[in-house]
């Protein structure tokens, strides 16, 4: 993922230096501002795709939790976890690992259930 950031980012910032050579200074800071816009909701989208695939993959990998049955959406940070697990032990469980993942601002899961 990082490499086709990186990519991303070059891109932007050549398109922005291109558009500094052709365009008059009234025209260079509207351009710069959409790159930088586009840089940070690609980095957003990057960061909150890693989130969920670190989320997921983290509540499958562990025994005690159904992963299986847990799904997984981030939002700038914010992992929302719906689904239903068998016990209110294994929800707790399944909120705390995922508080534990690196980036993750908050947690909501109104949406996960006990089943007992």
């Amino acid at each position: 993922m990082k490499p086709r950031f990186r990519k991303l980012a070059l891109a932007a910032a050549t398109a922005s230096a291109i558009s500094f050579s052709f365009a008059g200074s009234v025209f260079a800071q509207p351009t710069t501002l959409a790159a930088n816009e586009t840089v940070q909701k690609t980095e957003e989208m990057a960061s909150d795709t890693w989130i969920t695939s670190k989320v997921k993959s983290s509540l499958i990998a562990n025994k005690d939790i159904s992963g299986t049955s847990i799904k997984v959406e981030t939002n700038q940070g914010v992992v929302s976890l719906s689904g239903t697990v068998k016990t209110d032990a294994e929800r707790q469980l399944a909120i705390q690992t995922t508080k534990g993942i690196k980036g993750v601002k908050a947690v909501s899961a109104d949406g996960l259930k006990a089943v007992d």
